[in-house]
C-alpha cells in the first residue's frame, strides 16, 4: 500500500480489519456498520412472514420478505431466529443462517465493486441465495395463487355470473397459499405448475394427512384448490401438467362424518337457562336465532332490525349470503324467536367471540352428553388441528351447528327444495350430505302421495 494513499481510499479485506466486528465494512472514506437481522412484523398469532432487515448506518435501512413464514410461538425474538423445536424449524433455522452469511458476503463484494445497495439489491440477493425465480414467473404455483388473491375483486365467479370472490373464498386461497409454502419448505424446492403430476398429488396428499395432520375433508379441500388453481392457469395459457384436469378431490365417508346439531329440545334448554352475564345472554339469543334462520354464522350475525318485515301476514327476515351473493327471505314462525327479533334484538358480536361464548352457553344449559366429533386443539407442534374423540357436547358446538340444526330439524317436515332455498344449497345431494342423510326414494314417494291427496282434497 502506498504510504501517501489514504487508508480508507479503497475497500480492505475483512481479515485485514481486525478491529471491526462482524458484518462491518469500510469503504469510500466512510465507516458503516452493516447489520443483518431477521424479524416478524405482525402481531398476529397466525403464521407470520419472516423479514430480513439490513442496516448500513443512518438513513440506510432496508427490509424485504425472505419468502419464509413461521408461527410466532416458534420464533426467538431475542436472537431473531426460529426455535429448533421441530424438523421443519431446524431446516428454516439453517436456511436463515445461510441467507445471513450470503448477504453479508455479498455486501463486501458489492461495496468493492461500487454496487448500489438498496432494497431492490437486497431482494435480489434473497432470490439469488436460494436460486428462486421472480414473482413474475407465472409457471410457479405460489405465484398463480397470489395472482388469484390479488385479483379477487375482479374475478368472474363461474356458474353465478357475478364479479368478485367472497371474503371467505379469498381467505381459503390465502390459507391454501400458506399450506403450499409450508410444503415447499418440506420438499425444499419451488413447485412449478408443470410438475403437478399424479405422483406429485399423491405425495402432497400424504403430507397433508400424515405430516400436516389435516382432517380428511380439509385435506380434500386443499386438493380441490390445487385443481382449481391449475385449471385457472391453463385457461390463461400458462403451461400446466396434463394431469391437472384429472385431479380428484375427496372427503370422509358418510359413516365417518359427525354432524353436531341442536335439537328443538336442546334449544328449549338453552332458551330457559339463566345466563350469568350480558355477554352470554347476548350469545344465547344469537344462537337461537341462528338455529331458526338456517344461515352461515357470518350471515345471521350480520342481521339488523331493518332486515325485518311483514310478508303476506308473516314475520320475515331478509339475509344476504356473503359466500354465494344470494339474497334469501326466511319466514320466522316461532313466537319466542319473533319476540327476540322484535323487542330484544341482541347487539352485534364477532364470529370469533360468538364461537367462544356459545360453548359456555351450552355448558350452562347442561348439554354435557358425551358426543363423538372433532375438537380443535393444539398439537405437539403447537398447530391447531381437529382431533377426533368423545367430548361433552357443549365443547363441539360452533356457528356451523346453527345452519346444520335448521336443516336437520326441519328435514322431512318441510319440503327439501324449500329448505335448500333458505340454506342456499344448489343440489339436493349436497344438501343431504351436509346433514349426513341419504336420498330415500320411498320417503319421496310417500311425500308426493300425501301432497297430492292434500291438493285434491282442496
Amino acid at each position: 500500500m502506498n504510504e501517501n494513499e489514504p487508508m480508507f481510499g479503497r475497500c480492505l479485506p475483512r481479515n485485514n480489519l481486525s478491529f471491526l466486528v462482524k458484518d462491518t465494512f469500510i469503504c469510500n472514506s466512510l465507516q458503516r456498520m452493516a447489520t443483518v437481522k431477521f424479524r416478524l412484523k405482525s402481531a398476529s398469532k397466525r403464521e407470520n412472514t419472516i423479514y430480513i432487515y439490513l442496516s448500513m448506518g443512518r438513513g440506510h435501512l432496508f427490509e424485504v420478505r425472505t419468502g419464509f413464514a413461521i408461527l410466532p410461538q416458534d420464533w426467538q425474538v431475542k436472537n431473531g431466529l426460529p426455535k429448533q423445536n421441530t424438523a421443519e424449524n431446524k431446516v428454516l433455522y439453517s436456511d436463515l443462517k445461510q441467507l445471513d452469511s450470503y448477504v453479508t458476503d455479498a455486501i463486501n463484494r458489492g461495496q468493492s465493486k461500487g454496487e448500489l445497495i438498496d432494497k431492490f439489491w437486497l431482494e435480489q440477493k434473497v432470490f439469488d441465495c436460494f436460486n428462486r425465480v421472480l414473482k413474475t414467473d407465472q409457471e410457479i404455483l405460489v405465484n398463480h395463487i397470489q395472482y388469484i388473491i390479488d385479483n379477487a375483486h375482479t374475478r368472474i365467479v363461474r356458474g353465478r355470473n357475478t364479479v368478485g370472490l367472497s371474503v371467505s373464498r379469498v381467505k381459503g386461497y390465502q390459507t391454501f397459499l400458506s399450506i403450499v409454502k409450508q410444503y415447499q419448505l418440506h420438499i425444499k424446492r419451488t413447485i412449478r405448475l408443470t410438475e403437478i403430476s399424479n405422483l406429485f398429488v399423491e405425495d402432497f396428499t400424504r403430507w397433508l394427512l400424515n405430516t400436516h395432520k389435516c382432517a380428511m375433508s380439509y385435506a380434500g379441500k386443499q386438493i380441490d384448490n390445487l385443481k382449481t388453481v391449475c385449471i385457472d392457469a391453463e385457461r390463461l395459457g400458462i403451461p400446466v401438467h396434463p394431469f391437472a384436469r384429472n385431479i380428484q378431490s375427496f372427503t370422509e365417508a358418510n359413516e365417518d362424518r359427525y354432524i353436531i346439531t341442536l335439537s328443538f329440545e336442546e334449544q328449549r334448554l338453552i332458551r330457559e337457562a339463566k345466563m350469568p352475564n350480558n355477554s352470554l345472554e347476548n350469545a344465547s339469543k344469537w344462537l337461537l336465532i341462528g338455529c331458526e334462520l338456517g344461515q352461515r354464522g357470518e350471515d345471521f350475525l350480520s342481521v339488523t332490525a331493518n332486515r325485518f318485515r311483514q310478508t303476506n301476514g308473516f314475520f320475515t327476515v331478509d339475509v344476504l349470503q356473503k359466500k354465494t351473493k344470494k339474497e334469501v327471505t326466511i319466514a320466522v314462525m316461532k313466537p319466542d324467536i319473533i319476540a327476540i327479533l322484535e323487542t330484544a334484538m341482541p347487539h352485534q358480536i364477532s364470529l370469533q367471540k360468538f364461537n367462544i361464548y356459545i360453548k359456555q352457553v351450552c355448558k350452562i344449559a347442561g348439554l354435557d352428553e358425551l358426543t363423538q366429533g372433532y375438537k380443535v386443539m393444539l398439537n405437539t407442534d403447537k398447530k391447531r388441528r381437529k382431533v377426533f374423540g368423545k367430548y361433552p357436547k357443549w365443547e363441539l358446538i360452533t356457528s356451523h351447528s346453527c345452519r346444520r340444526s335448521f336443516a336437520t330439524n326441519y328435514y322431512k317436515k318441510i319440503a327439501t327444495p324449500i329448505l335448500m332455498g333458505i340454506t342456499g344449497h344448489s343440489r339436493e345431494g349436497t344438501f343431504l350430505k351436509y346433514i349426513n342423510k341419504h336420498i330415500d326414494k320411498d320417503d319421496n314417494a310417500t311425500l308426493f302421495a300425501l301432497q297430492y291427496q292434500k291438493m285434491m282434497n282442496g
